[in-house]
């Protein structure tokens, strides 16, 4: 709102410098970018983001299975992790070697993570495996992925309303440091003695 009445104050104000407009006119230009540009790309970037997201839970439906693994044995302390990720992971989850059949009925042994915080031989739990039954991640649900393609769009939004402030501002600097040196240039063509001239010294 500053940028319009910036501009229309200064629509024929004689004292009104060229930049003075120019300024007007840029934080204006800016301002519509911000507010009506801004929002649309967001929400290309996060439709484009659900389409390849969505696409992607569905692959990973149709390829992941979930299966019953039993636990065979608890398994041996895995060396110490420096990552804290992995190090909160591990304290939420416990590795166990387990059994489970694979899609195609193959049974299958090794060492997995489970959900079970004391779990001892005999004990059920469900895991996920690809079609030839080796152990993989659980798949991106349909709401996380929603969920990841709002922050895409919000996140593209806000870099780009970034990207104009900041491209505003360094050309209202460039301005200033313009009308700076004219300013100082006419300084130098008045004198020393300016406004002392008839002074009789």
């Amino acid at each position: 709102m500053r940028a319009i009445g910036g501009i229309w104050r200064w629509r024929h104000n004689p004292l009104r410098r060229g930049t003075d407009l120019a300024e007007a006119w840029v934080a204006l230009s800016a301002l519509l970018l911000i507010f009506l540009v801004a929002p649309v790309v967001g929400s290309l970037v996060g439709g484009a983001a659900q389409g390849v997201l969505q696409r992607s839970v569905r692959e990973q439906h149709e390829s992941r299975h979930e299966v019953t693994a039993i636990v065979v044995r608890k398994a041996a302390a895995p060396p110490l992790e420096t990552d804290p990720e992995t190090v909160t992971g591990r304290e939420i989850r416990t590795r166990v070697v387990a059994r489970w059949s694979a899609p195609d009925g193959t049974a299958e042994q090794g060492t997995v993570l489970s959900g079970l915080k004391t779990p001892h031989s005999g004990d059920r739990f469900g895991m996920w495996t690809d079609a030839h039954g080796r152990p993989v991640a659980r798949p991106l649900d349909s709401a996380t992925a929603t969920t990841h393609a709002v922050l895409a769009g919000l996140g593209a939004a806000l870099l780009l309303a970034g990207a104009v402030e900041g491209g505003r501002r360094m050309i209202v600097w460039r301005m200033v440091r313009r009308r700076y040196a004219r300013w100082d240039q006419a300084w130098d063509r008045a004198g020393p003695d300016w406004g002392r001239t008839g002074a009789g010294s």
